[in-house]
């Protein structure tokens, strides 16, 4: 993000040992949510959120979710990958 220093924003995962990298398939959307996730990822590209990478190990696929106003929010399916993370030792609390 502009003007966010790289050492305070970088984040690695660590993944388990022997866990295999998983590729998804490419999911189909309607066509007339193309152009509108298009735009949004080529928006997530210009603010340098999100970058191509040539040869990735793991490909989440996205999902479009569209908003209350129309436009389209576009989210990932991080499930494989998560699988693959160790927990956390430390748990959030329940807010009531």
């Amino acid at each position: 993000m502009p003007g966010l220093d790289p050492k305070v924003a970088v984040h690695h995962l660590s993944v388990k040992k022997g866990a295999r990298p998983v590729k998804q398939g490419q999911r189909r959307f309607r066509p007339e949510l193309i152009p509108l996730i298009e735009g949004e990822v080529n928006k997530l590209i210009e603010v340098g959120f999100i970058r191509e990478v040539k040869y990735p190990m793991w490909i989440s696929s996205i999902v479009p979710v569209r908003k209350k106003n129309g436009q389209i929010r576009v989210c990932v399916d991080f499930r494989d990958l998560n699988n693959a993370c160790p927990k956390d030792d430390f748990h959030y609390q329940l807010l009531n």
